[in-house]
């Protein structure tokens, strides 16, 4: 069983570095859209389209503000990914020292 528990602590690890690395690309992707950059650089685009799928499903549900075009998607991305986080990385890590 020792190795289902190293299995599931390096599986929490990992899945928080993914979810800080995610976080990061979300926080450049608004700094990007407040600076206006340009659409066709390779850096934007990139960033742009490891954000897009996880910010999608949130604009479906927001639509942008009326005034301004406010895009409220990366500020709830980014609460969904803390919540996600503080459930499910303390939850690994538990399983993973019942299972040692």
């Amino acid at each position: 069983m020792f190795v289902l528990g190293h299995l599931l602590s390096a599986l929490a690890d990992v899945l928080g570095y993914l979810f800080d690395a995610l976080e990061i690309v979300i926080l450049i992707r608004v700094v990007l859209s407040w600076a206006n950059a340009d659409a066709y650089n390779q850096f934007v685009r990139t960033i742009y389209v490891i954000s897009e799928p996880f910010l999608a499903p949130f604009r479906k549900l927001l639509p942008p503000w009326k005034m301004g075009g406010l895009d409220l998607s990366p500020a709830c991305a980014l609460l969904a990914l803390f919540f996600i986080r503080s459930f499910l990385i303390p939850t690994l890590f538990d399983l993973a020292s019942k299972a040692q």
